[in-house]
């Protein structure tokens, strides 16, 4: 394929970048050393107290220079970002060997649950568990691989370039030429995912030895632990066999609509789907290809984004929209750092992480969004989705360092979506002057639902394996030279999507989704994704709505908003099942309410599937490579940028 990549050879760069860190390093100034305790229960409580207040010295300084790099990815801004990650991992290690040089287990079982659990946390080291040359090396794998996935684009010509978030985005969510979409997954593919893999095998080593080091089988083990549950694993697998259903009644219908358009030689009815015709670079949400699939064509546009454009929309006043409903719920306003500090659309001067993100600074009044923001409605839900974030971050910002998290991972992530569910509505978007009337009948709940569904259903086996693929790559049993023919299985098992071309172990296909460079745990979304309407019912049942779940809109419900803070204000501090007895009266994450959600798009895509293969039996096949690819392509290209 006639892609031009710009090439270094990158296990020098990684030394040199080891060298001008080594050099950058400063020890741990005196005063964010612990002091001098005894083994009483007195003094375990001033050394948490003591270990909080420098934690939140030590967190924002670690914090910033991590923002500093993403929003201004320099090689300088590179290496102050890893030397502040050693001075933090410094910091954990010199307290956590005083915790347990000093405090016997008596003294730890004096102590009140909450401030034992705090202590107990503080001795787990973490990447402080590596030698100080092998810290840094992790460090500098990390900010390698970000840089790689941040900064790749793809070049067709040599004085043409398309990078992710505008152009090749653009591309998968609106082109339907078979050879163009194929050439914008292909060169994304190769120009992210390659150049990461070498250095992956060793920072999944040194990830692993870290966590070894606190007691954990592997790294995916320690990410298991933080949901308390013995049974994790196969808690989640009948979580998906649940909502399995569902999934493949979309699959089909969504199958059978890309037969009709793009044909046999491209489509197998009783085969996977190719990656690359679902919308988006990952097919983890297919909404861009709705208009290939409405069911009721004649009834109003559930898409607002030509309206915002043409009600002159930008990045602040979406944001202020957000904010606008979550202060109708009595949860509170943006600060002013908030404003001030944030990077709401992308510069226009620098390389930045475009990749949409919510930052907690620790000093309780700096949190800021960091997006490339674009005035669609896709981006209105994702601006709901990061002030979620933001919110718990206020709300728990009292809480001890060690609790200023979600109640799990999955609760973070699940708060700005449920917003969202109330804010998709046709009645919200009617209060918010979006469009101009509210239609209730069947056929636009049912236009509406399957647009919703190719968000929400259709993400859910994507957000299952990704982590799958993950923990048997931390565990050993999958080994460096089957990384990508074991991610193309899961995803064929799971998603029932296949390879659009040939990749063998050449390819790192995983390196080219932002979380896997990121090493950023997934299997929080997967479970967001089913717990945001156990809340979302909830929630509705306390703003007294009546109707079906999908028309519920909380905007404005003090008392809605009154149980979402109760959840936030704890912060991690109480075991997950506990605050979701208290928000919703269950202990259990099910999807019954999802179920219930989408139930009339549910029975209608059981009518329209009734000759229909569920499932993908010829789960091998594979399309063919179009004739004259990738010629055409580059033919068109050259012609249009004449």
């Amino acid at each position: 394929m006639a892609i031009i990549t710009a090439c270094v050879h990158r296990s020098v760069k990684t030394v040199l970048l080891l060298l001008s860190v080594f050099l950058l390093s400063e020890a741990l100034p005196a005063y964010w050393l612990p002091g001098n305790y005894a083994n009483t229960t007195s003094d375990a409580l001033r050394f948490l107290s003591d270990y909080n207040s420098t934690a939140e010295e030590v967190f924002f300084k670690s914090v910033l220079a991590s923002w500093n790099y993403n929003t201004n990815l320099t090689d300088h801004n590179s290496k102050l970002q890893v030397a502040a990650s050693l001075v933090d991992q410094e910091f954990s290690e010199v307290w956590a060997l005083k915790a347990k040089q000093v405090f016997s287990k008596d003294v730890l079982n004096s102590l009140s649950e909450k401030d034992r659990t705090l202590l107990k946390d503080v001795k787990l080291l973490g990447t402080a568990n590596l030698p100080q040359a092998e810290r840094e090396e992790y460090n500098t794998l990390l900010t390698i691989m970000d840089r790689i996935y941040s900064t790749s684009k793809v070049y067709p010509l040599p004085n043409v370039s398309w990078s992710l978030e505008s152009d090749l985005s653009e591309i998968l969510a609106n082109s339907r030429s078979y050879k163009k979409l194929l050439f914008a997954w292909e060169g994304w593919h190769n120009a992210a995912g390659v150049p990461i893999k070498q250095h992956y095998p060793r920072f999944v080593e040194l990830s692993n030895k870290a966590a070894r080091g606190d007691g954990f089988e592997d790294t995916g083990a320690y990410w298991r632990s933080w949901y308390e549950t013995a049974t994790f694993r196969e808690d989640l697998e009948r979580l998906y066999k649940t909502i399995e259903p569902l999934y493949l009644n979309l699959h089909a219908f969504m199958r059978r609509k890309l037969y009709n358009f793009y044909g046999p030689k491209y489509i197998n009815l009783k085969g996977p789907i190719p990656a690359h015709l679902l919308g988006n670079m990952w097919a983890q949400s297919w909404s861009n290809i709705y208009n290939m699939m409405i069911p009721f064509p004649g009834k109003p546009s559930l898409d607002v984004t030509g309206e915002m454009v043409r009600q002159g929309y930008n990045a602040t006043r979406m944001f202020r929209l957000a904010e606008e409903f979550f202060t109708s719920l009595g949860l509170k306003e943006m600060p002013s750092e908030f404003w001030e500090k944030s990077m709401l659309v992308k510069p226009a001067d620098r390389e930045v992480v475009c990749h949409a993100s919510a930052w907690d600074f620790y000093n309780r009044k700096d949190f800021r969004i960091k997006q490339c923001t674009t005035v669609t409605m896709d981006d209105l839900f994702t601006i709901h989705h990061e002030m979620g974030h933001i919110q718990y971050f206020l709300q728990y910002k009292d809480q001890p360092v060690g609790y200023r998290g979600g109640a799990n991972p999955a609760f973070h992530e699940a708060i700005g979506d449920v917003m969202s569910l109330s804010v998709s509505t046709p009645k919200h978007l009617h209060e918010i002057n979006l469009v101009e009337s509210v239609t209730s009948d069947i056929e636009t709940d049912l236009n509406f639902l399957l647009k919703t569904a190719l968000d929400k259903i259709a993400f859910l086996p994507f957000g299952y394996l990704v982590d799958l693929w993950r923990w048997g790559v931390f565990s050993g049993s999958t080994p460096p030279e089957e990384y990508n023919s074991a991610w193309w299985q899961l995803r064929t098992k799971y998603q029932g999507i296949c390879p659009p071309i040939r990749r063998t172990e050449e390819h790192f296909d995983p390196g080219a989704k932002f979380h896997i460079p990121d090493n950023t745990p997934y299997i929080r979304y997967f479970i967001s994704y089913i717990l945001q309407f156990q809340l979302h019912e909830k929630l509705c049942q306390a703003a007294n709505q009546t109707g079906p779940l999908h028309t519920c809109d909380i905007y404005r419900s003090t008392e809605a908003g009154a149980i979402l803070k109760k959840v936030m204000e704890a912060g991690s501090s109480k075991p997950w099942p506990e605050v979701l007895q208290e928000a919703i009266g269950t202990r259990e994450i099910t999807a019954t309410s999802l179920t219930k959600y989408f139930e009339p798009i549910i029975k209608w895509l059981e009518e329209q599937n009734v000759n229909e293969t569920l499932g993908w039996p010829e789960l091998s096949w594979v399309p063919p490579i179009p004739e004259g690819y990738p010629e055409d392509v580059l033919a068109e290209i050259k012609a249009s940028a004449a």
